[in-house]
């Protein structure tokens, strides 16, 4: 099975609407996928259906369960350590890492983080740690907005640090934000190899097809 992790610079950066895209391209390339929203904090049981792990759901064409892809869920929509320490619980590290490489074979396997990649998971470990530790390809979504650059060579930076090679940045338009082309000819002079894909707002089929054909 292929597996890898969709991360990004921040929160309500387009983790989500990325994976869904992909999810979409790849069913359509006739390629069997699945994916994983483990962790969800800012989840309101009486709006689930515009949750993350819905939208996800709705790409897979119903295929599983907000339960069974997203046991993590908390109510308060801070850091996951911190809003699971509001419902008296926390996030287990060694479950999550067991829920993400245990989970059956489906030809493709999307797991989308939480927040940016050093958002806190419990008392020791964060979003980083979780990617490193299971060791697969990572994509990292960024947006355009006024200071996305920055937040984006961090992000890079710091996987960077931990011997990762991001398989590729994907830059989510924001609205009203930067020029995209822009954006992306600057974010080009600092990331040397490292492919970077635009998703511009209302992206079709075809843009996140070519994004799925890194994933082999």
């Amino acid at each position: 099975m292929t597996a890898v992790f969709v991360t990004g610079s921040g929160t309500d950066i387009g983790k989500t609407y990325v994976t869904a895209g992909l999810i979409r391209a790849l069913r359509h390339a006739g390629r069997p996928v699945a994916a994983l929203k483990p962790v969800a904090s800012g989840f309101d049981p009486a709006q689930s259906a515009e949750s993350d792990a819905a939208v996800l759901l709705e790409a897979l064409a119903g295929r599983y369960t907000i339960e069974q892809i997203s046991p993590w869920r908390f109510r308060a929509p801070l850091s996951p350590d911190m809003a699971a320490a509001r419902e008296g619980r926390r996030i287990d590290f060694d479950a999550l890492l067991a829920f993400c490489r245990n989970w059956p074979d489906a030809g493709t396997l999307l797991v989308e983080g939480v927040g940016g990649v050093m958002v806190p998971l419990d008392e020791e470990h964060t979003v980083l740690d979780w990617i490193a530790a299971l060791g697969w390809p990572v994509l990292v979504v960024v947006g355009t907005y006024l200071g996305a650059i920055s937040h984006a060579l961090t992000t890079v930076e710091v996987i960077r640090r931990r011997g990762l090679a991001p398989l590729a940045l994907v830059v989510n338009e924001s609205e009203g934000g930067v020029d995209a082309n822009e954006t992306i000819s600057t974010l080009s002079r600092f990331l040397g190899m490292t492919p970077i894909h635009l998703v511009p707002r209302r992206a079709d089929l075809d843009r996140f097809a070519r994004i799925a054909t890194l994933i082999s």
